[in-house]
């Protein structure tokens, strides 16, 4: 049971957020519980619609960003992102379940993609402090400067979700898929 209050329905939530639920249910054609959390504060969810919809727009693409949902997810042990990003992976990226498997565990099966995943998680687990090293190998794999912030970027938006979903408890409305300890 959530520990923060999920409005049932868009009417119930506060007045200002409910435009913007509007939009959510529009574009996706519901309004998955995240969002319905989140819109107990109307500016943390335009904050957070608003970066997301300007990082959908960055060089990054589909299956790149949610590749570093997954790990960021699994390596944060949000089991509603990792269920939500589990779900958007395979039906909207058409990532292979080899694939979200590869990304949970900080990989994958494409040797470019893999770095930026491998990237992800060393930002996550280094919270920032990552080495020349990391920065290197993620560049060698054919990330520019750009790519490289959008990385870390995902990487925090990931994260405050990932730390939204589990500080609230929020009841998975996406298939549920169990947590497992990472690859180090």
């Amino acid at each position: 049971m959530t520990r923060i209050c999920t409005p049932a329905t868009i009417d119930a939530a506060p007045e200002k957020s409910r435009l913007l639920l509007q939009g959510v249910q529009k574009q996706l054609g519901s309004v998955p519980n995240l969002f319905r959390v989140v819109a107990n504060s109307p500016a943390a969810l335009e904050a957070y619609l608003s970066q997301s919809g300007a990082l959908a727009k960055g060089e990054l693409d589909a299956p790149t960003r949610e590749r570093i949902a997954l790990a960021v997810a699994q390596f944060n042990g949000c089991g509603y992102c990792l269920s939500a990003h589990s779900y958007l992976a395979k039906r909207i990226a058409k990532l292979s379940d080899a694939e979200v498997e590869a990304n949970r565990d900080g990989g994958s099966g494409d040797p470019k993609a893999a770095a930026a995943v491998r990237f992800a998680v060393r930002v996550t687990e280094a919270r920032g402090h990552v080495t020349d090293a990391d920065v290197q190998a993620v560049r060698a794999a054919g990330f520019n400067d750009a790519q490289i912030v959008e990385i870390v970027q995902h990487v925090a938006l990931n994260t405050w979700t990932n730390y939204i979903n589990v500080v609230a408890q929020t009841d998975i409305d996406f298939p549920a898929v169990g947590l497992r300890r990472a690859a180090a």
